[in-house]
């Protein structure tokens, strides 16, 4: 591994912190900003250097993007204290957010007309593989941009998918992930509320599902937050608000119907206005509760 290799991370959210983790965990040199003071805490801990602004962290051969939509993303890269304006000629830009293939193709454009390079790399696995350096990208971008950054995918991913040579196809499949991924949460809280009015005993259900032909990946992991009633995020129901609202967008646009996200961003919103917006996407469980007079398990303690 080339240890020569520099590297930064602009937004430490779960999935941002993870990678910055990951890279500092591999011994590369990594540098974060966000404006939450824990999680520089802790990349510091860790031997990571907490900076105070996007153009700090610029002082970098690779600067991951780990905000949360294309609006923040323009702001960090080139909003005051930007990362583009501060940046060495030839900086590889990944940018990790899910947001409208359209915003992502425009801000790649704006990146490599500052004479930079840019990766469009939306990233998907959650906080727990992302301290694990286990994600999955699904990128596009020039391959020569892959070849000089492949120690800080290592560090950071178990997979790397290479979509193509331009920004845009990369976002363009996470749409398709995070249509599947919002459907499977609505499609699990709607099984175990419909299983608590039924009298079932949903550690059961969990125990019997997920061995069974109805599992899925968001059943596994999320179902044990219904049961437990602990809806501590790994995700919350706002980004599922953001991101189905980009799928569907997106879908009505081309002219492709999605009846199942259009239903199930429906559940999010309610969520959301109901005050649940900050806690795990698996809350909308709580608002079909309520319709159905059903009574799901709380947290104890």
């Amino acid at each position: 591994m080339d240890m020569r290799l520099t590297t930064a991370v602009i937004g430490l959210g779960s999935m941002g912190l993870g990678a910055a983790l990951s890279l500092a965990r591999a011994g590369l040199d990594i540098r974060g900003v966000d404006v939450n003071p824990a999680p520089l805490a802790e990349l510091a801990s860790a031997g990571g250097r907490p900076v105070a602004t996007p153009a700090e962290a610029a002082a970098a051969d690779v600067i991951f993007v780990y905000v949360v939509n294309a609006a923040q993303t323009r702001t960090v890269l080139f909003g005051q204290n930007g990362a583009v304006a501060a940046a060495r000629p030839g900086t590889i830009f990944v940018l990790c957010p899910t947001m409208q293939p359209d915003d992502a193709v425009a801000i790649a454009e704006q990146v490599q007309a500052a004479g930079m390079v840019a990766i469009d790399a939306p990233v998907s696995g959650g906080a727990t593989k992302a301290r694990e350096g286990a994600i999955s990208i699904m990128a596009s971008g020039p391959p020569e941009a892959f070849a000089r950054i492949q120690p800080a995918l290592d560090a950071i991913a178990a997979r790397v998918f290479r979509l193509g040579d331009t920004p845009g196809a990369g976002s363009r499949m996470k749409l398709i992930n995070q249509l599947l991924a919002g459907v499977h949460i609505a499609a699990m809280a709607e099984a175990m509320v419909l299983a608590a009015k039924s009298g079932l005993d949903l550690g059961t259900v969990q125990e019997v599902i997920t061995e069974c032909a109805g599992n899925s990946w968001m059943f596994q992991n999320r179902g044990p937050q219904v049961v437990s009633g602990d809806y501590t995020p790994f995700s919350a129901v706002d980004i599922f608000v953001k991101d189905l609202g980009i799928v569907t967008d997106s879908a009505h646009a081309l002219g492709s119907p999605v009846p199942l996200a259009d239903a199930s961003l429906a559940l999010y919103r309610a969520a959301s206005e109901a005050g649940l917006g900050r806690e795990a996407d698996a809350a909308i469980a709580k608002i079909l509760a309520e319709r159905a007079g059903a009574t799901l398990p709380v947290k104890q303690g």
